[in-house]
């Protein structure tokens, strides 16, 4: 048994490095200001020419974990013309002003559509992380959600997220273990039934994100999760 590999990507070249180091998945932002924004759809048709690869694209025109209901236009007009360029899912997440899961704005947004999304690190912002956690069962077509557990990093959150995954398959299932993954997690994410990762600057020289993704670094997070995974299912 395999984990997902999902792997940050920026341009046409990250793209084609993650898929030949064994990248499940991608996640494509315009920039990483800010946490990651959204690129223009002409990228997403570039860089879906460039490789088969499973490609996600982040839906987020702002710092911070807020909209409204006129950007709430411009995102839905976006993920439309995501599609249509190639894309295979959304990544997104919003909270409304009392710091929890906007399901009201979130469900507007993917109701329109027929692809799998992921629901990113907003979760681990939320005032109330079990009540968010709760929330996000009501979305449909929600198949991942990237969490550190921690609105700082795995460092700091990892034994929440262990205790989630452990405690409930269905959270097992859905959760991404990203922002700041080392491998020294890893194993103990398998253990705990986590079988999907996330990861960005360790897919790069130095970890630089004025660096290529690099297929060698991929690759040798290809085998870690692969090897732990496997170790963990028996």
């Amino acid at each position: 048994m395999s984990g997902l590999l999902e792997v940050i990507t920026l341009h046409a070249a990250d793209a084609e490095r993650a898929e030949a180091g064994g990248a499940d998945r991608i996640e494509l932002c315009g920039t990483l200001d800010d946490g990651g924004l959204s690129p223009e759809p002409a990228l997403v048709e570039k860089v879906r020419a460039a490789t088969s690869v499973q490609l996600r694209v982040m839906v987020r025109l702002r710092a911070g974990y807020g909209t409204d209901g006129g950007e709430a236009v411009r995102l839905k007009g976006l993920m439309a013309s995501y599609a249509d360029a190639g894309a295979d899912g959304m990544v997104l997440g919003f909270l409304n002003q009392m710091g929890e899961v906007d399901v009201q704005v979130v469900g507007e947004l993917v109701a329109d559509g027929d692809w799998p999304w992921t629901f990113h690190r907003a979760i681990d912002s939320t005032l109330y992380p079990d009540r968010g956690w709760a929330l996000l069962r009501q979305l449909p077509r929600l198949d991942q959600v990237l969490t550190a557990g921690s609105a700082r990093d795995l460092a700091h959150g990892l034994d929440d997220v262990l205790q989630r995954a452990a405690s409930d398959p269905w959270r097992a299932r859905v959760i991404m273990a990203g922002g700041g993954l080392h491998p020294d997690h890893v194993p103990w994410l398998a253990r705990a039934g986590v079988r999907a990762f996330h990861i960005g600057k360790p897919a790069r020289p130095q970890g630089s994100y004025k660096a290529y993704v690099d297929v060698d670094l991929v690759r040798s997070w290809r085998r870690l999760i692969d090897t732990e995974v496997r170790h963990a299912s028996g």
